[in-house]
């Protein structure tokens, strides 16, 4: 009896150690700062069928017949990004990539794009997916992934529609977090 309780306790204890390094090595987000930190603007000018020239995203497939929030249709784009919110701004980065409307009875869309910067301050990607919200004010989408300075980059996008004009034009402000940077 003796020889069970001890080694049940010195189990329960080598259980408890274990425990507790991996608890102690876990990183916890919530008080972390971010390694790097970017404000940018997205500007999408959606191609009506005549203006060819200043389009920068289009319709790949059209709204189905369910719902009247246009549940299915997929745009794709290939977007600038701007440091300001003057779409006539050089760009810093170009967006690619495509969203689609995802729900029936309210306008929600799921991005996933690649931010491809080219500029003289930043090279390389950074790779963001998610779910908008628009009937909410700010919201978040995943930074999941980069290359070049962002190689491996891990983060959120928070935004909020900064202008909204029809189904032409709209500009989106983004806070871009990264808290793993390598």
């Amino acid at each position: 009896m003796r020889n069970l309780v001890e080694k049940s306790c010195f189990i329960f204890f080598l259980i408890f150690i274990i425990c507790q390094s991996v608890l102690a090595d876990k990183k916890s987000l919530r008080n972390q700062e971010p390694c790097k930190r970017l404000e940018l603007y997205y500007h999408d000018i959606l191609f009506d069928g005549t203006d060819l020239a200043n389009a920068t995203s289009a319709k790949a497939t059209n709204e189905t017949a369910l719902g009247d929030f246009k549940f299915g249709m997929l745009i794709v784009f290939d977007d600038p990004i701007t440091a300001d919110n003057n779409l006539l701004s050089p760009p810093v980065a170009r967006a690619q990539g495509f969203y689609f409307y995802d729900k029936k009875n309210d306008y929600n869309a799921w991005f996933a794009f690649t931010l491809v910067f080219n500029s003289t301050q930043y090279k390389g990607t950074l790779n963001i997916m998610g779910a908008d919200l628009m009937a909410v004010e700010t919201r978040d989408l995943s930074v999941v992934g980069g290359t070049g300075d962002f190689f491996m980059a891990k983060g959120i996008v928070t935004f909020h529609t900064d202008i909204f004009q029809g189904a032409k034009y709209f500009r989106l402000k983004w806070d871009i977090k990264l808290y793993e940077c390598y």
